[in-house]
């Protein structure tokens, strides 16, 4: 299954509500449509009914965008929902496991902030590998240190050929080192979720990663 993991955009209700005032179904479909190669539903405190309601939505919402739908942690949710993909944390259903159930509907993403990690996800064949977090961010209560662009080089040199994409504290102002440390893509939520207006922020953040690519 082809996906597009240049820029990823992950959901918070929250810090979008506070920013902008958007509707999520209306970020999502403006950050699609703006340079999004992949949204992926995150929302920590949601039943399994309310997430598989919110995501029917957002899936409607990238109806003809080309743009993917993943959903954090939930292999359930996002098999429910026919999202394109699922991503996985280190405490969520093992890979092989997950792909015994999902089967080829969905494509998998592994977070893998640590070399022994990248190199599992490369050999249980995952997708993609999301790495980080790159620099300090306030989205994640129990974030680990943060590793640099030269951190990021260094764990994904344990999993080469695998498309890797950098999480944690990425905006405009700090894209380019990362893409340029190798990166396929980033994931932001702050960038876009926490920005006056998400569907120029998406915009200028995409042009920013196509830059730094040439």
């Amino acid at each position: 299954m082809k996906f597009d993991p240049s820029l990823v955009v992950i959901t918070d209700r929250k810090v979008l509500a506070k920013a902008s005032g958007w509707k999520l179904r209306d970020a999502v479909r403006a950050a699609a449509m703006s340079g999004a190669g992949m949204v992926q539903l995150r929302e920590k405190n949601m039943s399994g009914v309310e997430m598989i309601r919110l995501a029917d939505e957002l899936r409607d919402a990238l109806e003809g965008t080309g743009c993917a739908l993943t959903v954090n942690d939930r292999l359930d949710v996002a098999m429910a929902c026919g999202a394109e993909g699922v991503h996985l944390g280190q405490e969520d259903f093992p890979l092989p496991r997950a792909r015994t159930i999902g089967g080829d509907a969905l494509f998998y993403g592994v977070t893998a902030g640590k070399s022994e990690w990248a190199s599992r996800a490369a050999a249980e064949d995952a997708d993609y590998i999301g790495v980080g977090p790159i620099y300090a961010t306030g989205n994640k209560a129990d974030a680990r240190e943060p590793i640099g662009p030269e951190g990021f080089r260094r764990i994904i040199e344990h999993a080469p050929g695998l498309p890797a994409v950098a999480i944690g504290g990425i905006g405009i102002e700090n894209v380019e080192p990362v893409i340029e440390a190798g990166a396929s893509g980033v994931a932001v939520i702050g960038a876009v979720m926490g920005a006056p207006n998400p569907e120029a922020a998406t915009r200028e953040l995409r042009n920013r990663i196509e830059r730094a690519k040439e």
